[in-house]
């Protein structure tokens, strides 16, 4: 890859990285940064790198990426930092919109599986492509998106329910 495909990969990509990312992560100058390593990390690979296969190398840098971020989150995470009040989520009845109420149910799923629907779903990778992407199986990759849509309908309850 020469210097004017990076930079075509940087216009073409980085919108899409950072939609995907910001969804699992929920901090804009986080994922900023997990951008900018992912797009480090392509150029200092960029001779080893096929263009027409750029897009899904991006994606999975970009995940692992974010997983280290996580990771390391955790590590980091003391006792000041966590608050000891009780979660109060609002039972109301009032109707918030469908996408608050998806996006409310996607942060319930474990981290694997949130990005496995992302991917799928709102970015629209084939299961083999997001299993190249995460270094799973096809079928694995089946699975895991399988039960979180399940989790996933067993939040949301009956669509009547929610509107």
């Amino acid at each position: 890859m020469n210097t004017k495909e990076y930079n075509e990969c940087v216009d073409l990509y980085s919108d899409s990285i950072y939609r995907f990312i910001l969804k699992n992560i929920k901090n804009s100058e986080t994922t900023n940064d997990i951008i900018q390593e992912t797009f480090l990390k392509l150029w200092t690979k960029r001779k080893d790198v096929d263009f027409n296969t750029i897009k899904s190398y991006l994606f999975t840098i970009a995940y692992h990426t974010m997983i280290d971020y996580i990771r390391k989150e955790k590590k980091i995470t003391s006792l000041d930092s966590v608050s000891f009040e009780p979660f109060n989520e609002s039972t109301g009845n009032e109707y918030t919109g469908i996408r608050e109420v998806l996006s409310k149910g996607l942060e319930k799923l474990p981290t694997l599986q949130k990005s496995l629907i992302l991917l799928r779903d709102y970015e629209g990778y084939s299961y083999k492509e997001i299993g190249d992407i995460v270094n799973i199986s096809e079928s694995q990759v089946k699975v895991y998106i399988f039960r979180a849509r399940k989790s996933l309908k067993s939040y949301l309850g009956s669509l009547e329910q929610v509107i």
